[in-house]
C-alpha cells in the first residue's frame, strides 16, 4: 500500500523542502539539485536481469551509441539508435565505451522500480508516467537534448555528469536518428553520485554522460499537447455517442435549399448542422469529463493482465502494477472504464485510487454491487489480493 504523503512535511527526497514548498517554488518553475535524495540506493535492477528484459516483446527499450566520440563528415555518423526487443547478442560488449541501454516502463516489469515511482505521488497520478532506467558504459549518453515534460534524474549506480542550461537555440542536428541539439550552451555543471538526483522543469537542455559505469533513473510525467488530447477526446466522445445516434440519428435536411448556380460553394446551414453535431457531443453532461477519465486510466500497449480466477478480497486488495485509477466528482475510473460512484463506496473507491490499495476491513465495507465490481476487476487480473 502507497502510505499518504504528508505534503507539509520537510523530507529527504526534496533536499529538506516539503512536497507543497516543491510545487509551489520548484514544479515547472526552476531546476533543484538534491544531494542524497535517497541515501544508500540500489538499483531496481541489475545489469545483468535488465539486458535480459530489454530482449522482451513486451518491454519498450532503446540502444543509443555514439560512434568513437569522432567527428566525422556526417553528422549522422557519430551516433547509431536501435529500438527493442534487443537480446544480448545485438548490444555492445559491456567494457565498450559511449553506449546507453535506455529501458522504458520500467515500473511495470519490477515492484521495486513500481515502488520508487510511488513516492512521487504527490504529483497527480493523471500527470505521473512512468520510471525509465538506463545502464551506461563509461563515456555512454544521449547528447544533449530537451524533454517537453517534468523529469527527476534518480543516480541509483556509479557515476554520471550532468550539464544543463536554458535553449535559446531550440533546433536539432540533421541526420541524426536522436533529436540532439545544434548548439547546447551549458550553464551549470553537476557530478552526481548514487543517491544524488537532479529535478528539470520542461524545455531545459541537458546533458547526461557516464563517468565509469553507471545507473540512472528516469521519472518522467505525461504532457500532452492540445492537438494530441482533443484527438483522443473527439474519438472517444464519437464511440460514446454512437448508440444514441443510431437509435434517432440526426440526418440533414434542407427541403427548401433552392436551386444553385454555384454547387462547389458549401450551403452555410450545412457548415451550421456540423458545428451544432460537435457542440452537441461536448455539451453531453459530464461527456468530457468521462471521456478524459478514461483516455488518461488507458492502459499503455505494452501491459498485459494475468486474470486470476476465483480471488476473493478476503486479505484486501492491491492495485497491479499496470493498472491506472483516478477519480472526479461523480465517476470512478480503472483502465480506461468509467463507473458512477456515491457516498461510502466512492470514498472507498478513491482510497484505493489514491492508495492503491484497500484493506480487507474496507473491503467489508463495500456494497454488494462494488463488492461485485471488485471481483471482477480481481478476475481481469486489475487487482490482486493482498494482506494490506
Amino acid at each position: 500500500m502507497t502510505s499518504p504523503i504528508d505534503l507539509h512535511q520537510a523530507c529527504t527526497l526534496l533536499g529538506g523542502i516539503s512536497p507543497a514548498t516543491f510545487m509551489r517554488k520548484h514544479w515547472q518553475r526552476k531546476p533543484l539539485l538534491v544531494r542524497q535524495a535517497l541515501p544508500g540506493v540500489q538499483p531496481p535492477l541489475k545489469r545483468k536481469a535488465l539486458f535480459e528484459l530489454a530482449g522482451r516483446d513486451d518491454v519498450e527499450s532503446r540502444c543509443v551509441q555514439r560512434m568513437n566520440g569522432q567527428v566525422r563528415e556526417s553528422p549522422g555518423e557519430r551516433w547509431q539508435m536501435r529500438s527493442g526487443p534487443l537480446s544480448r547478442r545485438m548490444l555492445p560488449a559491456a567494457r565498450a565505451p559511449n553506449w546507453t541501454l535506455l529501458v522504458q516502463g520500467l515500473d511495470l516489469h519490477n515492484q521495486a522500480a513500481h515502488d520508487l515511482l510511488s513516492r512521487f505521488r504527490f504529483v497527480p497520478e493523471a500527470r505521473l508516467d512512468d520510471l525509465m532506467m538506463s545502464w551506461a558504459s563509461d563515456g555512454g549518453g544521449v547528447g544533449p537534448h530537451l524533454d517537453s515534460y517534468d523529469v527527476f534524474l534518480i543516480q541509483v549506480q556509479g557515476q554520471r555528469r550532468w550539464r544543463i542550461g536554458r535553449a535559446a537555440d531550440k533546433s536539432f542536428v540533421d541526420g541524426l536518428p536522436l533529436k540532439i541539439l545544434r548548439n547546447f550552451a551549458p550553464t551549470q555543471e553537476w557530478l552526481l553520485e548514487p543517491g544524488d538526483m537532479l529535478y528539470l522543469p520542461p524545455q531545459w537542455a541537458h546533458e547526461g554522460v557516464a563517468v565509469g559505469e553507471c545507473m540512472t533513473c528516469s521519472v518522467g510525467f505525461r504532457a500532452p499537447s492540445h492537438l494530441g488530447l482533443a484527438t483522443e477526446l473527439l474519438s472517444r466522445l464519437a464511440d460514446d455517442a454512437g448508440e444514441d445516434m443510431l437509435r434517432q440519428p440526426p440526418v440533414y435536411r434542407d427541403g427548401d435549399q433552392p436551386a444553385t448556380a454555384t454547387p462547389g460553394a458549401i450551403p452555410e446551414r450545412l457548415q451550421t448542422f456540423a458545428r451544432q453535431s460537435l457542440t452537441q457531443w461536448l455539451q453531453r453532461p459530464q461527456a468530457v469529463e468521462r471521456a478524459l477519465g478514461e483516455s488518461l486510466t488507458e492502459p499503455k500497449d505494452q501491459v498485459w493482465f494475468d486474470r486470476a480466477l476465483g480471488s476473493n478480497a478476503g486479505q484486501g486488495v492491491v492495485l497491479a502494477r499496470g493498472s491506472r485509477m483516478m477519480y472526479d466528482s461523480l465517476h470512478i475510473y480503472l483502465n480506461g472504464e468509467s463507473y458512477r460512484a456515491a457516498g461510502s463506496d466512492a470514498k472507498l473507491m478513491r482510497r484505493l485510487a489514491d492508495q492503491r490499495a484497500l484493506s480487507s476491513a474496507a473491503c467489508a465495507q463495500l456494497s454488494a454491487g462494488a463488492g461485485e465490481l471488485v471481483r471482477q476487476w480481481l478476475d481481469h487480473g486489475w487487482l490482486r489480493g493482498g494482506d494490506s
